[in-house]
């Protein structure tokens, strides 16, 4: 096959989950891939290949998309930065994600620099959000709802799930993935939406 009969991969699907700071792009090929906002701006071609690698960005913002021609997408972030990135590159990031994020990673680490703040907490230094609780989850708990300390470990909805069915048989089976549905804010959430200090978090049982 020669160059010119090679495919050219396209986006099928473009989406913002600005809660969770992702960039959900599909292509012509099948794939599908979720690019944190942040790995997206520190890998940006426009910074590439600098003496000190793009660091301090875990809680940037992506403000503004649109295509550039049709071979690229610009995206504005949130600290005045604007990078065009190829379609082509895109893809290629979304399938070196691991390798290129361990090698970030390893680079901050390298030159004792830092990813950023770190997570949102309190004043405390406590990450509290405010669980809802409906149907047979209410009974379990004895309450409607109620304010909860979350570890680390806890970042999203799916490790949320997860850290209540540690609560025993019973919370095991009421919080199944297929068993609730989730909003964060009052708006409907994805395994990954983030979960963050001060949020609402309402878990419904599916109707069956």
């Amino acid at each position: 096959m020669t160059t010119d009969q090679i495919p050219t991969i396209r986006p099928t699907e473009i989406s913002l989950h600005q809660k969770s700071r992702l960039l959900e792009i599909a292509y012509s090929d099948a794939f599908r891939f979720n690019y944190p906002y942040e790995y997206l701006r520190v890998f940006s071609s426009g910074v590439q290949g600098l003496d000190k690698p793009v660091h301090g960005k875990d809680s940037v913002d992506i403000t503004h998309i649109e295509p550039h021609g049709t071979e690229a997408l610009q995206l504005e972030f949130s600290d005045g930065y604007t990078g065009s990135y190829a379609w082509s590159v895109l893809h290629q990031l979304g399938v070196n994600y691991e390798q290129n994020w361990q090698a970030y990673l390893d680079a901050l680490r390298a030159q004792d620099l830092t990813r950023g703040a770190g997570r949102p907490a309190g004043g405390d230094g406590r990450v509290i959000i405010k669980l809802l609780y409906f149907i047979q989850l209410a009974t379990l708990a004895g309450k409607d709802g109620e304010e909860v300390q979350i570890p680390e470990s806890v970042s999203n909805v799916e490790t949320l799930l997860a850290w209540l069915r540690k609560r025993g048989p019973e919370w095991a089976e009421a919080c199944a993935d297929d068993e609730v549905q989730v909003t964060v804010n009052k708006h409907f959430a994805e395994p990954f939406t983030l979960i963050e200090h001060g949020d609402e978090v309402a878990i419904v049982p599916r109707g069956k």
